[in-house]
């Protein structure tokens, strides 16, 4: 019952779960899906993470190379995602680990947004970025 109801309520299914949890219940837990969710949990975050950073190195590129559209609502922009990023990492330190990697690719994908936006070919962005970890996280740097 538990484990089709995953599949057609999913809503009510995490209630279930939990209030079995809850009542110290564990035989009736449908197991499986409980590892499958909570491992995808920790993926999602870790995604979020990556997308954020995207976002953020995208407009640090277009500031960097169209300072003559720059304004508040880019810099809104690249404030919220570095306070976004930041309580991702304070919700999730162990996240922190994952920083690296996720900027390296982040990278990647944010000359490619860059250039949809800009409509400026990807290799007018540099293949490695142009700034490190610590400049892009930090609330007062703007390239």
């Amino acid at each position: 019952m538990s484990a089709q109801l995953h599949s057609h309520d999913f809503y009510t299914w995490t209630h279930q779960q939990a209030e079995l949890l809850r009542e110290g219940r564990f035989n009736e837990l449908d197991t499986e899906h409980l590892i499958e969710e909570l491992a995808s949990m920790g993926a999602r975050e870790r995604r979020e993470l990556g997308n954020r950073l995207a976002v953020l190195l995208a407009h640090l590129l277009k500031w960097q190379h169209q300072p003559e559209r720059q304004g508040n609502s880019w810099r809104r922009t690249i404030k919220i995602q570095r306070i976004e990023i930041n309580d991702l990492l304070a919700d999730n330190p162990g996240l922190k680990n994952e920083l690296s990697a996720l900027f390296a690719k982040a990278y990647q994908k944010a000359r490619v947004l860059a250039a949809d936006e800009t409509h400026f070919d990807e290799t007018a962005f540099p293949m490695e970025p142009p700034f490190d970890l610590r400049e892009v996280l930090d609330l007062e740097f703007f390239p």
